[in-house]
């Protein structure tokens, strides 16, 4: 028996989103403000009956409520969330019974919603002695929308139950009775962890949670403790064997997580309220030990992590309850990219471990999903409109894009290993270029720095304060098509427009084609997969490819409100580089002919740059030797000489237009 899906409706930025859950972990991932807390905090409010407040409406909908009137819709009043279970014959269904609304063996699900509604009729009643103006119901509705709102339980069959003009085959059930069915256990991201000397309370969070845990399970009643103040050490000692006993899978999990050989819990009895302050967590050997605040807070946050989940994990096995529910919200807090690594690879054993339990973790951490089971990935994302009616979306990761792989399966799997090694961050990313070589990767961020000092728009947010990704991908930026669709993130491409000429060569009596590299003024054709790709290039042998490559070179192709940008060299000062460093050399000639000598590395012939006769496409050829190299000497130039500031090729300058906007 588990949840398979999580249905909300007018709930924050939630307004009408699906979650697929997993029967194991399902890993919950999105950007900043995509509703990941939400979707934890929509949970708890129905399943601790809590009331919601006029903040908890998508802002189309407060707009309606403070404007209430006989004619607003009773769907513009109501928060809705629906659970559906499924179950097997395998299943005890002593308590789901309860839920089951049709004995037909073929069905398998039962649905709940969870609704949260406000008395339109009694509200309307008290708003009409409040001053007539909008101001004022406004302000009388937003303070006591809590007086008019109650949470209800219903289950239902169909979808079409749900129709607001005939809801007679909702059957309104308890809380209490589903309470029966699911467990539900939070961790919140606030957990009250801190290596200050202010606070004893968070300075001692570990000793007080492991006390809580030691007292709720294990504690005596207090008439063994009567002689407590004679025999303090004699139970200290008693106390240290066993709280190695009950605290051995803490402990251990700590020692799989964080190496942490000589971690322990022993007895701290201060007084006779043992409830109080029974425990301590302290490091070192047997001889010399330390508090816990001074282990760091990474330490302490993934140690209190693993405690608070040996407590939910305890009150699961003793609850005994067919679906059991654990939300970790922002394991990665306060601790180092290697940390979240082990955590990442830690946490489903420790899920495993327990029968019936679904886990649903959020994170902002690109480190925790590089290092999990891409079937476990939820993406969370805005979708697009004003923003009254922006909607959280919910793609399940994997298999959305093995569809959009469909015909490319090869070409999925590159995808999931490439972004399982190197680059989870572009989930998390407001924006991504994405580069060939070293070259581009060398000085794109020297370009970005200059862009913003000379030609970014006053009015717009610099490129170096937005959070881009910027990833080497070779050759096959064409592979991420699918993935950047997936995503809707404005993405940059830059590449080199690689173009060649047609030539037919005999050989043994036989006419042979082939496309040798070509400056671009004479050239045909162009050997890049990825222009031809998101350009939609025509067959070569069709006759409207010519139209498509002289357009091409005419850098019009790109159509303004496309997500993805594919930047290539242009024409600039008379000239049509091929590649950036054919580029790079042309509008830096003059500059680069009184700093190249021995010192520069990457160059050959470094004679032929005074030769004011050689055009730039065979100058590149005869004096570049080495692009890294190349790339690392104009950048140390640029850094190290205070009046250089090389020229930026017009298509880097132009893509970077595009891209801070």
């Amino acid at each position: 028996m588990r949840i398979s899906k999580i249905q909300i409706k007018n709930f924050r930025l939630l307004r009408d989103t699906t979650l697929d859950v997993k029967e194991g972990l399902s890993l919950l991932i999105g950007k900043n403000n995509s509703g990941k807390t939400s979707l934890i905090v929509i949970f708890q409010k129905f399943f601790q009956d809590n009331k919601f407040n006029l903040d908890d409406y998508p802002l189309c909908q407060r707009q309606k409520i403070l404007a209430l009137s006989d004619s607003t819709q009773e769907s513009d009043l109501t928060i809705q969330m629906v659970v559906e279970i499924k179950y097997d014959a395998k299943d005890n269904l002593e308590y789901l019974s309860e839920f089951i609304l049709d004995l037909d063996p073929s069905i398998n699900s039962v649905n709940v919603l969870f609704e949260c509604q406000i008395d339109k009729s009694k509200l309307l009643k008290s708003i009409a002695g409040v001053s007539d103006t909008d101001t004022a119901k406004a302000r009388y509705i937003s303070k006591n929308i809590g007086k008019y709102s109650k949470n209800k339980l219903f289950v239902f069959q169909n979808e079409s139950d749900l129709d607001w003009n005939d809801r007679s085959n909702l059957v309104e059930k308890n809380l209490a009775t589903l309470k029966e069915v699911i467990n539900l256990q939070i961790i919140h991201a606030k957990r009250n962890v801190s290596s200050s000397e202010e606070s004893t309370r968070d300075k001692q969070a570990l000793s007080f949670l492991t006390t809580k845990y030691y007292n709720d399970n294990f504690k005596s009643s207090d008439s063994d403790f009567t002689d407590i103040n004679k025999k303090m050490i004699e139970m200290d000692q008693n106390l240290d064997t066993e709280y190695a006993t009950v605290f051995d899978g803490f402990l251990k999990n700590a020692k799989d997580f964080l190496n942490l050989k000589n971690l322990k819990v022993i007895s701290n009895l201060q007084s006779n309220e043992l409830i109080s302050n029974s425990s301590q967590v302290v490091y070192g050997d047997d001889d010399h030990v330390l508090p816990e605040h001074l282990n760091g807070l990474g330490y302490m946050n993934i140690l209190y992590l693993l405690l608070d989940i040996e407590i939910k994990k305890d009150y699961i096995s003793k609850d005994k309850k067919p679906i059991n529910l654990l939300f970790i919200e922002e394991p990665e807090a306060h601790t180092h990219p290697q940390m979240q690594y082990v955590f990442a690879k830690q946490i489903k054993k420790i899920i495993e471990e327990t029968k019936d339990l679904q886990t649903l973790i959020t994170t902002h951490s690109s480190h925790i999903v590089s290092q999990c089971d891409f079937k476990d990935v939820r993406y969370l994302s805005k979708t697009d409109g004003d923003k009254n009616e922006v909607n959280i979306e919910i793609k399940n990761f994997y298999d959305e894009l093995k569809v959009a792989y469909e015909n490319e399966q090869d070409h999925f799997k590159f995808l999931v290993q490439y972004l399982t090694l190197q680059s989870s961050e572009l989930f998390f990313a407001d924006k991504i270029i994405f580069i060939e070589g070293t070259t581009e990767k060398i000085l794109l961020p020297y370009f970005i720095k200059l862009f913003d000092e000379k030609f970014k728009p006053a009015e717009i947010t610099s490129l170096a304060s937005q959070h881009i990704s910027i990833l080497e991908v070779g050759a096959n930026a064409k592979v991420f098509a699918p993935f950047l669709e997936f995503l809707a993130i404005k993405t940059l491409i830059i590449t080199d427009i690689d173009s060649t000429k047609k030539t037919i060569k005999i050989i043994d009596g036989e006419p042979k084609t082939s496309y040798p590299a070509s400056c671009v003024k004479d050239s045909d054709n162009t050997s890049n997969y990825t222009i031809k790709h998101f350009y939609k290039a025509p067959n070569i042998d069709k006759p409207d490819f010519a139209d498509w490559y002289n357009r091409l070179k005419e850098y019009n192709l790109f159509k303004e409100g496309d997500i993805v940008k594919v930047a290539y060299q242009l024409e600039e000062n008379d000239y049509h580089a091929r590649s950036f460093e054919d580029a790079f050399l042309h509008v830096n000639r003059e500059k680069l002919k009184s700093l190249v000598g021995s010192d520069f590395n990457g160059l050959k012939n470094v004679k032929y740059i005074n030769d004011d006769t050689m055009n730039t496409y065979d100058l590149t050829d005869k004096i570049l030797d080495n692009k890294s190299a190349f790339a690392s000497s104009l950048l140390y130039k640029a850094l190290t000489e205070d009046e250089l500031d090389w020229e930026m090729p017009a298509y880097i300058r132009e893509a970077l237009s595009w891209l801070v906007k």
